[in-house]
C-alpha cells in the first residue's frame, strides 16, 4: 500500500489541493495527516472539512499544537503572530469543526508504524525533533519500526540500529529511500502548508508499505494566491511572506 504522509497543512487550501492531487497521481491509496490543520493560513474551515471527509473514508488524522490552541486557547510558547491567528481561526470555525479537531488523537499506531505530530516521547508537550539526538529520544520511546511525525516544517529522515548507532539523511525530492529492516526509522515529511527550508513548494512523502520505502516529494502550487488570502483576511503580513519565501 502507498500511504501519503501529509503534515502541517496550516489552513492552506491551495497547497493541500495540490498535494492531494499529486499524491493521487503517485498512486496513494491512503493518507496519514500528521496534525496542524489550522493556524497561519486563511482557509481553516475548508481544510478541516476536507480532513473530515478523508477520515470518514479511513484516513488517519492527528492532533497538532495549533489544532489544540484553537480548541483550548493559545499555548504560552506561541509567538504573537500565532496567537493572533488562533483567535481569528476560532472565529471562522463552527461547533462541528471545532469538535472534530478536539476529538483527534495525539498518536495512532497502525501495524509497524506510529503516527504522531511532534514526537513519541511526549506527544502532548509538543517538543521539536530538530537533530539526531531528538530523533533518537523519540525512537527509544517506542517499539514501532517506523515513526512518522511533523511539527518542524522541514523534511528529514533518521534511523537507529539495534546496537544503538544512529544516522540521518537529508532527503532529495523524488528519490526513493529503502528503509532497511535492520534499522528503525523516523521520517518527517515537511510541511504541506508552510514549508520552512527556503523552498516554497509544498512538502509531503509517500511510504510504500509493501516495499518498505519512503519517497519525499515537493509540489509547486499557487503560493501567491494563498498569500493574497492571508493579506485579505487581515492576518499578520509576515505569514504571507513565509508562503512566498518558503522560510
Amino acid at each position: 500500500m502507498k500511504l501519503a504522509l501529509v503534515a502541517d497543512l496550516h489552513a492552506n487550501r491551495e497547497a493541500v489541493t495540490a498535494v492531494l492531487a499529486h499524491a493521487h497521481s503517485q498512486g496513494a491509496e491512503r493518507h496519514a495527516f500528521l496534525g496542524d490543520f489550522v493556524g497561519y493560513g486563511a482557509d481553516p474551515g475548508w481544510v478541516v472539512d476536507r480532513l473530515r471527509e478523508r477520515v470518514a473514508q479511513g484516513d488517519i488524522a492527528l492532533y497538532g499544537n495549533h489544532d489544540a490552541a484553537v480548541v483550548q486557547g493559545a499555548l504560552p510558547s506561541m509567538t504573537t503572530e500565532a496567537r493572533q491567528v488562533v483567535e481569528w481561526t476560532r472565529s471562522q470555525l463552527d461547533r462541528e469543526q471545532l469538535a472534530f479537531l478536539a476529538a483527534l488523537p495525539l498518536s495512532v499506531s497502525d501495524g509497524e508504524a506510529l503516527f504522531v505530530h511532534a514526537n513519541a516521547y511526549a506527544p502532548g508537550a509538543w517538543g521539536y525533533i530538530v537533530n539526531r539526538s531528538d530523533a533518537v529520544r523519540s525512537l527509544q520511546a517506542t517499539a514501532a519500526r517506523y515513526t512518522f511525525c511533523g511539527h518542524t516544517h522541514i523534511p528529514a529522515l533518521y534511523h537507529l540500529t539495534g546496537t544503538g548507532k544512529s544516522g540521518e539523511f537529508a532527503p532529495a525530492p523524488g528519490v526513493t529511500i529503502p528503509l532497511s529492516a535492520q534499522r528503525r526509522w523516523l521520517g518527517i515529511p515537511g510541511s504541506a502548508g508552510q514549508p520552512r527550508d527556503g523552498n516554497p513548494a509544498a512538502c509531503y512523502a509517500i511510504f510504500d508499505t509493501a516495499e518498505a520505502a519512503l519517497t519525499f516529494h515537493r509540489v509547486p502550487y499557487d503560493h501567491d494566491a494563498a498569500a493574497a488570502k492571508v493579506h485579505a483576511a487581515g492576518l499578520p503580513p509576515r505569514l504571507a511572506e513565509r508562503l512566498t519565501d518558503g522560510d
